[in-house]
């Protein structure tokens, strides 16, 4: 198995890392399967809860959030959003692809769905993962790779170089 894991302790630093590495690689010309965060400018005062992510390598943005109405102090991922993008990778197919990229194993991972299947389908294929994850569900990560993971610096050369690394070896 070839799971590279980012994490970082400074928020939205991981989606940051994953989203400029799958935009190098792919203004290389690898072909890439799976998700990646549309980064974005946020306003003062914002929220921060809005996600928007784009099926990799050209697909749509889907916003995998929703609006909890004014008031509402915590974000929630919106499940729907999350099949919607599932269904978009499974159907973008993921077989030829040299890196599967997921920004956050998260929630929905966590217990055994999101994304789970299509990891999966990856690594039967030999396609190298990359995956960002946070705090909260570092350890279903952990569990899910079970220790055949290699942990990355949070840092965008090393994040780079593993990419490359792993993926001359197919």
């Amino acid at each position: 198995m070839k799971i590279g894991i980012v994490t970082s302790k400074i928020t939205g630093e991981t989606d940051q890392l994953i989203s400029e590495t799958t935009a190098r690689l792919k203004a290389e010309g690898v072909v890439l399967a799976g998700i990646a965060k549309v980064l974005s400018d946020e306003a003062a005062g914002d929220h921060h809860c809005d996600m928007d992510i784009r099926v990799l390598p050209d697909g749509p943005e889907i916003r995998i959030t929703q609006a909890l109405g004014e008031g509402a102090s915590g974000c929630r991922l919106n499940p729907a959003g999350i099949a919607e993008a599932v269904a978009q990778v499974e159907q973008s197919g993921i077989a030829g692809a040299g890196l599967f990229v997921l920004n956050k194993f998260g929630p929905q991972e966590a217990e055994g769905r999101g994304f789970c299947d299509a990891i999966a389908t990856a690594l039967e294929h030999d396609i190298p993962v990359l995956v960002g994850v946070g705090k909260g569900s570092s350890a279903a990560l952990e569990s899910f790779v079970d220790g055949m993971g290699d942990v990355l610096e949070p840092e965008g050369e090393a994040i780079y170089a593993w990419c490359k690394r792993v993926m001359a070896h197919d």
